[in-house]
């Protein structure tokens, strides 16, 4: 589904494994492994005056979904909470 850009992300710092990047320079190779085998888990988070709703909730789903699909690194609360505060900052 083709989804319609929106002007407010026009300059947005996205994070990808760790590094954080301008959303056109983001690019993910063609041989990882989500382009190749589509295996992929993720989460859209939305904020509302600053906090991020139901945060434990996206949590609790992101990680059972990862391991249904049998990741066994998966990073814990702790190290997620503190990339999305990273990522959020490098977009204040």
């Amino acid at each position: 589904m083709l989804q319609r850009f929106d002007e407010r992300n026009r300059d947005l710092i996205v994070n990808v494994n760790g590094k954080l990047a301008h959303r056109d320079e983001a690019g993910v190779s063609p041989f990882d492994s989500v382009v190749q085998g589509g295996d992929a888990v993720w989460e859209g988070l939305r904020l509302y005056d600053g906090r991020i709703f139901k945060l434990e909730e996206h949590l609790a789903r992101l990680r059972s979904s990862a391991l249904a699909l049998g990741f066994t690194d998966v990073p814990t609360n702790d190290e997620i909470i503190a990339e999305i505060r990273r990522t959020l900052a490098a977009n204040d």
